[in-house]
């Protein structure tokens, strides 16, 4: 049986006056109404869509492009709530459910929430969750210490964001440890700091080692370096706020950086500047 709530490409059937029947499962034809038709449009075309159901729940399709589809995570905003749940604006003229059994805690208008996309087995409606840790509880994934993953970024908690790793495990990143602009929401390139043996995740935005670190904080001073013409008004005495807020990193990596470009030869450090070398 074919899923709903992902995308399928599927071969016209018919042209009506109030769209295009598609055929979908088992002979079944599902319709894709009017207003997403592409001009030209033919029988036996091919035409990508996405399937869910409409407010009377019957199979409709859309060109429409959802933030998430079934089976993945996504950060989305909550857009109205009734007595039955909370609204999440999704990317579809139809907003996404989460029941008030499947939040953490009551959600309230205008909030984002990471929430987990999934066809509720009761009602075989496309639903969502915010309890993400009984979506990845028993999930056997393996990960090694420095393995470069892919995670999406939720909400600040406590000391760090919290992230989903491939979308399959939930992990944190340490704001002490972020040394780059990032929002949440967006999918960033990052790396399994640590496993505990609690069996949560640390990651972090930065290959592990003194090596891989510090090469790539020396190669971000040297680049901003040559587009300042030579100059930044920081050095071995700057106070590490304005270290951070200029480079986004830590005094004492940025320590560690120019103290690799000063034996390079490639900078001159001084008080509370750093310049190129003439050469």
């Amino acid at each position: 049986m074919s899923e709903i709530g992902r995308e399928h490409e599927l071969k016209v059937a018919k042209l009506v006056d109030f769209g295009a029947y598609l055929h979908w499962d088992d002979g079944e034809l599902v319709l894709l109404p009017q207003k997403y038709l592409p001009e030209d449009l033919q029988i036996d075309d091919t035409i990508t869509v996405f399937i869910h159901k409409d407010s009377e729940d019957r199979l409709i399709a859309t060109t429409e492009k959802p933030y998430a589809q079934v089976g993945e995570f996504a950060y989305l905003r909550v857009k109205q709530i009734n007595n039955i749940g909370a609204f999440l604006d999704w990317g579809l003229t139809k907003d996404l459910l989460v029941p008030f059994s499947e939040q953490k805690r009551k959600m309230a208008i205008g909030e984002y929430h990471m929430v987990y996309v999934y066809v509720d087995d009761v009602t075989d409606r496309i639903t969502a969750t915010a309890k993400l840790e009984m979506v990845v509880r028993g999930n056997k994934t393996e990960y090694t210490e420095g393995q470069e993953v892919e995670v999406l970024v939720g909400k600040f908690i406590i000391n760090g964001y919290q992230v989903v790793i491939n979308n399959t495990d939930l992990g944190l990143v340490y704001k002490n440890e972020i040394f780059q602009d990032i929002k949440s929401g967006k999918k960033y390139k990052a790396y399994i700091k640590k496993l505990r043996e609690d069996g949560k995740i640390d990651v972090s935005f930065q290959k592990s080692g003194y090596e891989n670190t510090v090469s790539s904080f020396s190669e971000q001073i040297f680049i901003k370096l040559q587009k300042n013409d030579g100059i930044i008004a920081l050095g071995d005495k700057s106070d590490p706020e304005e270290i951070y807020q200029e480079l986004k990193m830590s005094k004492k990596n940025f320590k560690k950086a120019i103290g690799l470009l000063y034996k390079e030869n490639k900078i001159i450090i001084e008080k509370y500047k750093i310049c190129l070398t003439k050469k």
